[in-house]
């Protein structure tokens, strides 16, 4: 496992989840979709995408052809859930945008494969 520590937590990564944050940050589209089941699916924006036909092509698009990034700024560990909170940035349409960018992914992992993501930019909760 790799070990992610910010000044918010100390934790260890599932490495396919690494890999997946390493892959994105190199524009690696083989290396990044290598990281998924076949059967995984991706929600992101509201939308699903299911397969990993459908996950390059939104991978091929919308995160190595929009060049994203992500800064790494939290990470917990829920029940079996890795979220992942980061800083993002790329050359997507920024338009009504912060900017600075938190998202938050949440990856299921099951067998060394990612089988869920879910990427939502979170609103600060008055509670």
């Amino acid at each position: 496992m790799t070990t992610f520590t910010t000044a918010f937590t100390t934790t260890a990564l599932p490495p396919v989840v690494a890999e997946y944050l390493a892959a994105v940050n190199a524009f690696d589209l083989d290396r990044m979709l290598a990281t998924f089941a076949p059967d995984a699916y991706v929600n992101d924006a509201r939308r699903e995408i299911n397969g990993i036909a459908a996950i390059r092509a939104w991978a091929a698009k919308e995160m190595i052809g929009d060049r994203v990034t992500m800064e790494p700024i939290e990470v917990v560990e829920h029940y079996g859930q890795t979220i992942v909170r980061s800083r993002y940035d790329g050359t997507y349409d920024k338009t009504n945008l912060p900017a600075e960018l938190i998202m938050s992914d949440y990856f299921s992992v099951r067998d060394g494969k990612i089988v869920s993501l879910a990427v939502i930019r979170n609103q600060p909760s008055p509670y």
